[in-house]
């Protein structure tokens, strides 16, 4: 019997241009979709408090890897370093060069790549590795770690923002509704959550031979801020962010679309600190320090 790859049903020969598409990136399907920076807009106060408490000096190289539109990477080029962000969402790779465009960011660019294969990045290019609620839902964790690990110069210093496992504040919940809309994962799936667990980091930033004494993780807090009331920012969770988008498509199918409307709104309802007319919502988050 021929292989597959060589003939198609009727025995005929196919040519390359015949061949099977490659498989989808899941991945990158899910940040393509809707518009993330929708979302962005929202957290651009605490990206800049971020920032500051990062420090990036003028001078300083940074790569900040799933960095969206920019929130991270702007105020850090602002500062005067240079920049390169990483994001595999070809839309938000656009959105962000757009900005730095419009701000005269010389020195920062954006490009798409994977966080778990930095490819063309060579070893030790950069003082300062970024991801904030980027790498953390990137699939293979080990080689993620093994990439920031790898582009980072000795001496250097990586810092991560991720969303904590079982957290009762806003986006942990999110996923967690979510998720129970949506089929069983696949196998192999390891949660993007787990990146908010300290043993869990050590245990991932060893593997790459970083000493669990350099891996240096607290708590801290990230403050969304919409300007009008919590149902309508869940409509851009609903409208434009990836994971929120596929719940309520699978909701819809299984018809429990208003159940897990009902859900996320009194969530939203219950966590927002600014009243009835705008939304302030503080999140916890794992805050990650590695000195390379």
């Amino acid at each position: 019997m021929q292989p597959v790859s060589d003939n198609d049903a009727s025995g005929e020969a196919t040519s390359p241009s015949e061949a099977a598409p490659p498989p989808v990136n899941a991945n990158k399907a899910l940040w393509e979709k809707g518009d993330f920076t929708r979302l962005a807009a929202t957290m651009r106060e605490s990206g800049e408090e971020l920032v500051a408490w990062i420090d990036p000096r003028p001078g300083t190289e940074v790569l900040d890897l799933g960095c969206g539109d920019g929130t991270t990477a702007v105020p850090a080029a602002r500062r005067g370093a240079r920049v390169l962000g990483v994001d595999i969402a070809a839309n938000l790779v656009t959105a962000g060069n757009r900005r730095a465009q419009d701000e005269g960011l010389t020195h920062l660019r954006f490009v798409e790549g994977d966080a778990s294969a930095l490819t063309g990045i060579e070893d030790g290019r950069f003082d300062l590795v970024v991801s904030i609620f980027g790498a953390m839902f990137a699939p293979r964790p080990l080689d993620v770690a093994a990439e920031m690990v790898r582009v980072c110069r000795p001496g250097g210093r990586i810092v991560m923002g991720n969303w904590i496992a079982g957290d009762p504040t806003l986006v942990a919940r999110v996923l967690k509704i979510c998720g129970g809309y949506m089929p069983p994962p696949p196998e192999g799936f390891v949660s993007p959550v787990t990146w908010g667990q300290v043993e869990v980091v050590r245990d991932r930033f060893g593997a790459t031979g970083i000493p669990p004494e350099r891996v240096h993780c607290e708590q801290a807090s990230y403050t969304f801020r919409f300007p009008g009331p919590p149902r309508g920012f869940l409509d851009i969770f609903r409208d434009y962010y990836g994971p929120t988008m596929n719940a309520f498509e699978a909701a819809d199918r299984s018809g429990r679309r208003q159940e897990l409307e009902s859900e996320l709104e009194a969530l939203f309802e219950a966590e927002n600190r600014g009243g009835p007319d705008r939304t302030i919502i503080p999140a916890t988050y794992l805050r990650v320090s590695v000195d390379r």
